[in-house]
This record gives structure tokens, sequence and C-alpha cells, in this order.
């Protein structure tokens, strides 16, 4: 651990962060990060995998109020910033602005071109069709081999699916793009992997658009080129727009299927409640809130740089510095999650942070949403006697990702 001199002279150790998470509590955020929380300050310095010492914010309140301040950038290029990888940090120079690298007034222009492609209204008209592919899903999946593999039959098919008709893209190429897709999520990946898995993605996301300008489509990246045809959009801001979504739009979903089923299966009491609550819609949408609370899929962020100095709750950080709010424990936290330890389906938890907050919250966040009230209910309900078919044990959870999960989920009925 790096040390710091107190006002007294004194050295104090400055914990090392991520910390691993306990093989007995793979669902639980790692306790070492709530140790972080339960022992306070809601601010501290912790050292990270390069040597820095950014500070960390655990508390619920601590989060919201910095993700919310305009103090705080995005921009991974800015001084401080505290990049999740190696790679990352090798190629913070040269990352072109986008979404999710700006602030202010340039966010907001990047924003407000895909608002209207991710409103609540128009994700919900996509209901009947999620629900029809994850229907149709079960039925193969039924049909198949018992026991058989969660991400294979389920997880993964069904945003990619999803993804594939919002965004125009072929879903035929599902292995190319979910392969990339863990090359871009791994937190150990080199600087070289990371460069040639960006710029094939890229690549193919630019060929797509380039074809929808003289073809274009009811989809997303339709619109891209209908804008770079107008000249409101460079080819060079639109294809790392679509880089992002095609990412984003299916690997956290499916991680959050597939860890949300085997916590559930490892609490048969809060199963049970969902099954036998499987066709109320209130009830759904809560337990989804509950399930996403508990698991935080993007377990590794928010990451913040300092560009105006702040002070918040006794803490004086300068610009030029690093935050990370750890969104699990926020999540975890007791004064905003009484119990947090205890999966409560019926808990009211639609203040939770798995989505991030402020200005860069998730902006898929409500496709998602439905996606896991169909897959969950539809699940539960079509197979009451869905079980594990392999100990917790024997489970690789995703701590090498920056998106949680598991690898492999042997189900069975």
């Amino acid at each position: 651990m790096a040390e710091k001199v107190t006002g007294s002279g004194a050295t104090e150790e400055i914990p090392k962060y991520p910390s691993p998470r306990d093989g007995k509590c793979p669902f639980a955020p790692p306790p070492g990060l709530l140790a972080l929380h339960d022992s306070g300050p809601s601010v501290r310095r912790v050292e990270t995998w390069d040597g820095s010492t950014p500070w960390i914010a655990t508390t619920h309140d601590t989060q919201r109020r910095l993700l919310a301040d305009p103090r705080l950038s995005a921009n991974i290029g800015a001084p401080g910033y505290p990049h999740t990888t190696a790679a990352m940090k090798a190629h913070a120079a040269e990352m072109q602005p986008s979404i999710n690298n700006t602030d202010g007034v340039e966010h907001q222009r990047w924003r407000r071109m895909l608002t209207s492609s991710f409103t609540r209204h128009r994700m919900e008209k996509l209901r009947p069709e999620i629900q029809r592919i994850t229907d149709d899903l079960v039925d193969k999946m039924l049909a198949g081999p018992n026991p058989t593999e969660l991400n294979e039959a389920l997880s993964l098919p069904l945003p990619s699916l999803m993804i594939c008709a919002l965004l125009g893209v072929p879903y035929s190429d599902h292995p190319f793009f979910q392969e990339h897709a863990g090359v871009t999520n791994a937190r150990y990946k080199s600087a070289e992997d990371a460069a040639e898995t960006t710029r094939v993605l890229r690549e193919y996301i630019g060929g797509l658009i380039e074809a929808k300008m003289d073809n274009p489509g009811e989809d997303v990246l339709s619109d891209l080129a209908e804008r770079v045809k107008a000249g409101d959009l460079t080819m060079g801001e639109a294809v790392p727009l679509g880089h992002i979504l095609l990412v984003a739009g299916h690997d956290t979903s499916a991680n959050m299927i597939t860890l949300g089923t085997a916590l559930l299966l490892e609490n048969p009491d809060q199963a049970a409640a969902l099954r036998e609550n499987s066709d109320d819609p209130k009830f759904v949408a809560g337990a989804v809130e509950e399930l996403l609370r508990y698991l935080t899929i993007p377990h590794l962020l928010a990451r913040r740089a300092v560009v105006e100095d702040i002070e918040i709750d006794g803490a004086v950080i300068r610009a030029g510095e690093g935050v990370i709010a750890s969104l699990p424990a926020a999540n975890w936290d007791p004064e905003a999650f009484p119990d947090p330890e205890r999966l409560d389906l019926t808990r009211k938890a639609a203040h939770h942070m798995a989505f991030s907050w402020g200005p860069h919250q998730c902006i898929g966040q409500q496709l998602a949403r439905i996606e896991l009230h169909v897959v969950f209910s539809t699940l539960f309900r079509r197979i009451p006697t869905l079980r594990l078919a392999a100990d917790t044990s024997e489970l690789k959870f995703k701590e090498d990702s920056q998106a949680y999960g598991i690898y492999e989920l042997p189900i069975a009925w």
C-alpha cells in the first residue's frame, strides 16, 4: 500500500483499489470496498494499478453530488483522470471526442443526437418484439440439450438482436462484435490489442454508415449517416459514436441477465416471488431495479478528472486530481438501502446508481430495463423448475472485465 503523511506527521496507509471479491459471496461488492465505506470518511484516497492515488467516494449522497458537479470532467485525457486500464491510459491523449468523454455544451450536443432514438416511448414500442425474441429463445432452449449454458442460449442473443435492430447492424455479424466487445472490456488487455480491436470495430461501423448513406433504413446508424450527409457530423465523429453504442448496447445487458439469473437461483424465495408475480408489471419493474442495485454490472465506474478545486464532506480535491465514484459502494450504502446485503425484490430501489448519475447517465437504460423486465419474468414463469447445473464455487466470475458477470452459467430444469 502507498503511504501519506498526516497533519500529525504520522503515516497512514492508502488502501489499494479495486480489492478482490470474496469467493464465498461473489455477488456482493468486494469486502475491501465495503470496509472503505464503513470506516469512513465518505471521500478518501486509494492507490490504483499504476500507483496513482485518486480520491474515491463511497456513499450514495456524495456520489450523486460529485457526478452532477461541472467541476468534474469525463475527459479521459484530462490531468489526473483515474484510468481503468493501462490500455486506456496509453491511448487517452489520442481519444476522439464523443458522448462518453466530453462535458458541458459539447456533451449536450452529442447527447441530443441520440435522445430521440432512446426515449422511453420509443423503447416501449420495442417491448412486443423483445417478448417475441425472448419466447423464441426460450423455446429453442427448452427444445435443446438439458443442461445448457445461459449466455449462449439467451443472455447474449437477446440484447445483441435488439441492439442490431436498433442500430441497423446485421445480426449475422454477432460473433465478430461480441468477441471484440470482450476485448474492449478486458481489464488486462495490452495497448496493442486495444488499438487493434478499436480499429477493426470502427472500420466495420464506418462501412455500415457509408452503405446507409445510399440505402438508409429506420435505425440509428442511418440517422448518423444522414447527419454526416447534412454536415452536422463528420465521419470521424459518427463512427466512434456507433462503436460505443454497439459495444455498450449488448454486453452490459447480457452480463446482467446471466448474473441476475444466478443470483435469483441462489435466493429461491426471491425467485419464487418473481415467478408468482411475473404477470404484475409493477412488481417485475421493481424487482429489476433491486437486481440492478444489488449487482452493479459497471463495477469499476464512474471515473472523473477534477478541473477546478472542489470541497466536499471535509475533503479538498484539487484540480488535476482524479475521483472514482464507486457505484457498487453507493448501491450498498445502508443509508440509502437499509440491509443492503439482503436481496429484496419488493424494495424501493429505483434511486440506485447502476446506470451512474448526472449528465453521463447511461443513455440506453430504458432499453436495458425493458429487456430485463421481459427476460426475468418470462424465464422464471416459463421454466418454474429452473436451477443451477453447477455449484456457485465452480463458476468463473468476471473480475478481469470492466463489466462484471459470469463467463459460463450452466442451467438445468
